[in-house]
């Protein structure tokens, strides 16, 4: 009786903390949307923003209200008294998902306000590492947590790629990796309403990277930096590995590929070894034979990029820090190109030769950051960062 008596108290502490942040999440987006009024240069309607963002922040609000009793770390546990500052970053991470999401349907903003989708989206995907951090160093992992951080990810990856179609950033068809997922989740729910068995997924380093670098990818196409040529390009590069992950995920799960015998397990273990030891490697090749390449056959008059490219080349090739490379390499590029700050030399090959090899640059570099360096490195810290659980011990 006491027991029971404790777990209601704790539950109508937590829902009061909840409504706390709710109510302070409506002022947070009623201030916005009067700085999007007053800011004269900006085209948004902020009666419309304010009902798209305080109608997506509700939606998280009321999913996490339907989950509180999970809000403990396994189900056999007394819940925790409060939320916590873990799922407090989460419920952050849902609010600056809403506040980008406001922008949906609107005008494409202008100046100021142009940034601000790809900011508040770059804000929420870093939270999404920091939040498992904290909830790990505190020791307040939960269910609640779990089940939210899925919550946020779907949403925010549901928001963010729309509204970058809707802007012209990203092709339509990248919409198909935001709708995979959630084919993805009904064909399990399908499957079990059904009673036809759900098989577990192979352990997969991959998943986890691929979501993270798709959150980052889209926050970055949302910035103005980037011209739609180039971020459309980097979208399809993006899009094909991500999409045959769900596919290869959902014949395991459905049962088309039995991940519970061994010859399966040794299978896939011998495409992984083959990918690091050859295809990834071989990436890294490429990409350093097409980066000196291409600095040879385009005019761009300037020093630095020449001395930057040989050094990026040569990290890469080596395996030293082959990801943090590629990322700069495909940031450099991008802001190069879309700035005209590349030429082409046309007396020395064609036009659309060099575009092909730019666009193999882009698509090469794009599956390296994803995939990551293979073997034969000689420092890979940045690929162990990317692979790991930040605040285990």
């Amino acid at each position: 009786m006491q027991g029971t008596k404790t777990h209601r108290v704790q539950c109508t502490k937590t829902h009061k903390e909840l409504c706390i942040i709710g109510v302070a999440g409506l002022l947070i987006i009623l201030c916005t949307s009067g700085f999007i009024s007053s800011y004269s240069a900006t085209t948004l309607n902020p009666a419309q923003y304010f009902f798209i963002a305080t109608s997506l922040w509700l939606f998280g609000c009321w999913q996490t209200w339907r989950r509180i009793e999970l809000n403990r770390p396994h189900p056999n546990a007394p819940q925790f008294p409060n939320l916590g500052w873990a799922n407090q970053l989460t419920l952050l991470r849902g609010g600056l998902i809403a506040l980008t999401g406001g922008f949906l349907l609107q005008p494409v903003p202008l100046q100021l306000a142009a940034w601000m989708p790809g900011i508040l989206y770059g804000i929420a995907a870093t939270l999404d590492r920091i939040d498992g951090f904290v909830a790990r160093r505190t020791q307040r992992t939960s269910l609640l947590g779990s089940e939210l951080d899925t919550v946020f990810d779907a949403l925010g990856l549901l928001v963010a790629p729309i509204l970058a179609i809707q802007l012209g950033k990203l092709h339509w068809s990248f919409f198909a990796v935001s709708l995979a997922y959630y084919l993805f989740v009904f064909g399990l729910y399908w499957r079990q309403k059904h009673f036809r068995p759900v098989y577990p997924l192979l352990p997969s380093q991959l998943r986890r990277a691929f979501a993270g670098f798709q959150m980052g990818f889209v926050a970055l196409v949302l910035l103005p930096a980037f011209s739609t040529t180039i971020t459309q390009l980097l979208g399809i590069a993006f899009m094909l590995p991500i999409l045959i992950g769900f596919f290869i995920d959902w014949l395991v799960v459905s049962g088309r590929i039995d991940g519970t015998k061994p010859q399966t397990i040794n299978y896939f273990s011998q495409i992984d070894h083959i990918s690091k030891t050859f295809l990834q490697p071989g990436l890294r090749l490429m990409v350093a034979i097409l980066l000196i390449g291409i600095v040879h056959i385009t005019i761009h008059q300037n020093l630095l990029i020449d001395i930057l490219a040989g050094v990026l080349a040569l990290l890469i090739v080596s395996g030293t820090g082959a990801r943090i490379a590629a990322l700069v390499l495909l940031l450099g590029a991008g802001f190069l190109l879309s700035h005209g700050a590349i030429s082409i030399q046309t007396s020395g090959a064609s036009a659309e030769i060099i575009c092909f090899y730019l666009a193999a640059l882009l698509f090469a570099t794009s599956w390296l950051l994803l995939l990551g360096p293979g073997n034969y490195c000689l420092w890979r810290g940045d690929d162990i960062w990317v692979n790991r659980q930040d605040g285990t011990q």
